[in-house]
């Protein structure tokens, strides 16, 4: 009932996730993310434990396959679930059950890898993944956007769409992105607008933000504030909306 794309950005050590689904609030289950660790999805019929537990053994160095063989050997349900983790150094692993109702099933790659049930055919995932491939150099936001519309394109999930999200972290214990749409009719294009409207003014906002290296931040915004200014006057003069649904347009 779900597909998604786990990621690491080899150039960063950027770890993220993009999902959708014909289900409601996505984003509150399948991803799971920890800066400088790794990112774990866990889907289909869910175990949120997965999750958890999946992060707590990467922080504690063991390998995804190990992992893997782990919690599915301790759960009587692991036929009916389907997980795929990436850890800091990019290597990865995943598991479908052989209860996943069809078409399920996992593709794999370098810093890479796409899973899915509940799809309208394995075109899904290949889809998505040779997508996110041949855009690499991209920002990774706009590479996971794109990588889960191929996938659409190709059919999606074969119930319909319903939810979707797109988290992003960086080397911190927090998100640098994470965006949601729980119940929508088109929640990846809902998601690509929510993904501009961070671009206005989120994102350039979130530079600012204290890390574990720099406890204090950038304290003084003028800087940011500037650049927020300019952003905003270029897209005015350029007779361009915002893609924000609480700005107001600008008269004539």
């Amino acid at each position: 009932m779900t597909w998604s794309i786990v990621t690491r950005e080899p150039e960063t050590g950027h770890l993220a996730i993009a999902v959708a689904t014909r289900f409601f609030a996505v984003g509150s289950i399948v991803p799971n993310i920890r800066g400088g660790v790794g990112a774990v999805a866990t889907q289909a019929f869910s175990s949120p434990l997965y999750g958890i537990d999946g992060l707590a053994m990467l922080a504690a160095g063991h390998a995804p396959e190990e992992i893997i063989k782990t919690l599915t050997a301790r759960d009587e349900g692991r036929e009916q679930r389907q997980f795929h983790m990436i850890d800091s150094k990019g290597n990865n692993a995943a598991f479908t059950g052989a209860k996943c109702i069809d078409w399920a099933g996992h593709l794999i790659d370098e810093n890479v890898s796409v899973a899915g049930n509940m799809l309208a055919g394995p075109q899904v995932i290949a889809e998505t993944l040779s997508t996110f491939k041949k855009n690499k150099g991209k920002p990774l936001a706009e590479r996971l956007l794109e990588a889960m519309r191929a996938g659409e394109d190709a059919g999606g999930d074969k119930r319909g769409k319903q939810s979707a999200a797109l988290v992003i972290y960086r080397d911190q214990d927090y998100a640098w992105l994470n965006i949601r749409v729980d119940d929508s009719a088109d929640p990846l294009t809902e998601l690509e607008r929510l993904y501009a409207v961070a671009q206005e003014r989120y994102l350039h906002v979130a530079e600012t933000t204290p890390t574990r290296q720099n406890p204090s931040g950038m304290t003084d915004r003028r800087e940011i504030d500037e650049k927020i200014a300019a952003l905003e006057a270029a897209r005015i003069a350029e007779g361009r909306p915002s893609a924000s649904f609480a700005t107001s347009p600008k008269p004539s």
